[in-house]
């Protein structure tokens, strides 16, 4: 190598460690700024200075029948009274209900002429101030069956409230105290609410007042089954803590404490509170007339499985499928069936069937709107009128066999496991049904499907069946290697089945 080749080798290779010294500098401070800053817990001092003013214990009384003096027994303990009666779903066992004894005439424990009426304690629980002019909002079963509620500050002031009004299907309740001049709750926004977020508890576990707990959001639109979606935390929630604010870390109060999972009875990390704006609604209708207007269209739902969506062409489990349509009703009016899978509400997706109910119940009586069902392997749209929700409606007939129509066997249906019979015209009216056949037997495929005798057939896969000359023609042509899709009435409900004729 000559000594300019060298030179240049050099001088080539100096650049190259300058552009890679160069490119490190700017690298190493993008890198610093990037990376991520140790976060500190967060101090809860100030929300708890700010927010506790406005939370209270709530104190139930009810009446009973005072017994004789020398009646033995002793009191019941009034937080776990409150805790098997909500979380348990009962009163507590062999729990007595056992009256202070009368006074006598002197102030004494004994005598008198007869029964009197005694309060006792009930329950305990929480709410937080809404208004500063009185108006307190906690859980329906907190004040359910109450015959006095009393109501203590922060102050330790204490007032008798008055119940103005519980829903039971959400768990609110609001009631008044005659007050002015009170510390009343920030409400939050509960689509802003992160899942990870630092939230904080105050209410009265085990009678303990202004007691506080912190955790995080663990979910949200948890679907337990009642009526709302949950807001799922593992904040430390115990009987007494129902109604209590749950906070986040601006101070404001985005749900409302009301139930916890537990296999031991005691708090076990999985808490639910009922989100603020769903109970928002719910309040401002108590405070008005004292009740809730809530929509209803009349059916019976249930969910969609994968396979049997899979199976009629709905493609994916979505929907509700209708069970029962309730004679005279708005959606039997707007001509749903049983066996349709109502898939839009107005427009809005159902995901769950148990979204359904939570969209009709928030649409107000009165109102026209548009339902899509999915039926016979297409869409279709159902205008319907939402009906308001009656709290029991009349009981339904159950469709009856008459005894003296012989059914005709359908030889197709022994493939399936089956024996199949022709529906008289009356059983048909029972069943309010245009067509089907009746299943007058049920072996192997059929009976692993778990259909039963006395089960009404009304279509296999998307194709509706009349009788059973069109049951002999459809199985026939189905696909006996692949699950086959049965809609059948039992009863007053309607349901998809699979038949498998051949096992896997």
């Amino acid at each position: 190598m000559s000594r300019m080749d060298w030179k240049m080798l050099r001088s080539h290779a100096l650049a190259a460690s300058l552009a890679l010294a160069g490119a490190t500098a700017l690298v190493q401070p993008a890198a610093a700024q990037s990376a991520p800053q140790p976060r500190s817990l967060p101090d809860f001092t100030e929300l708890v200075e700010q927010v506790s003013p406005a939370v209270v214990n709530i104190r139930t009384m009810e009446k009973v029948r005072a017994a004789s003096a020398g009646s033995s027994g002793g009191q019941m303990d009034e937080e776990m009274q409150e805790f098997f009666r909500r979380f348990f779903g009962v009163p507590m066992p062999n729990a007595p209900r056992q009256p202070r004894p009368s006074p006598g005439p002197r102030g004494g424990g004994g005598g008198g002429g007869g029964d009197t009426d005694e309060d006792q304690p009930r329950g305990v629980g929480s709410g937080f101030i809404l208004t500063p002019d009185g108006f307190v909002m906690t859980n329906a079963h907190v004040v359910e069956g109450a015959d006095e509620v009393l109501v203590t500050l922060t102050d330790k002031r204490e007032f008798k409230a008055k119940i103005i009004g519980a829903d039971k299907r959400t768990d609110v309740a609001v009631v008044k105290i005659e007050a002015t001049g009170l510390p009343a709750v920030r409400l939050g926004d509960v689509n802003r609410l992160k899942v990870g977020e630092w939230v904080m508890a105050i209410g009265s576990p085990f009678g303990l007042e202004n007691t506080v707990t912190a955790g995080i959001v663990s979910a949200k639109q948890r679907d337990t089954g009642d009526y709302l979606p949950f807001i799922q935390t593992d904040v430390a929630i115990n009987p007494g803590n129902s109604g209590g604010p749950l906070i986040n870390m601006r101070g404001e109060v985005v749900g409302i404490n009301s139930q916890i999972y537990s296999r031991s009875g005691g708090f076990m990390g999985i808490s639910f509170a009922i989100p603020i704006d769903e109970a928002t609604r719910v309040s401002e209708q108590l405070r008005m007339s004292g009740r809730v207007s809530r929509g209803r269209i009349g059916v019976q739902i249930d969910q969609v499985t994968r396979d049997v969506a899979e199976s009629i062409g709905l493609g994916r489990p979505q929907g509700a499928l209708v069970r029962s349509v309730e004679t005279g009703s708005p959606a039997d009016k707007a001509g749903v069936e049983a066996g349709d899978i109502i898939t839009r509400f107005n427009g809005q997706p159902i995901e769950r069937a148990t979204d359904l109910p939570r969209q009709v119940g928030n649409t107000k009586p009165g109102s026209k709107v548009t339902l899509t069902v999915f039926r016979r392997g297409g869409s279709r749209d159902l205008g319907v009128t939402i009906a308001e929700f009656e709290p029991e409606n009349a009981p339904t007939r159950k469709a009856q066999a008459a005894p003296d129509d012989k059914p005709k066997v359908s030889p197709a249906a022994a493939s399936l496991g089956l024996v199949v019979g022709e529906l008289t015209e009356a059983q048909k009216r029972e069943a309010r049904i245009k067509g089907g056949v009746r299943v007058d037997g049920v072996t192997e495929a059929a009976q692993r499907a778990g259909i039963r005798e006395g089960d009404i057939i009304v279509a296999i896969g998307n194709t509706e069946i009349a009788s059973v000359k069109e049951f002999d023609a459809v199985v026939a042509r189905v696909d006996k290697s692949k699950a086959i899709p049965v809609l059948l009435r039992r009863g007053e409900l309607a349901t998809y089945l699979l038949i498998r004729p051949a096992r896997g």
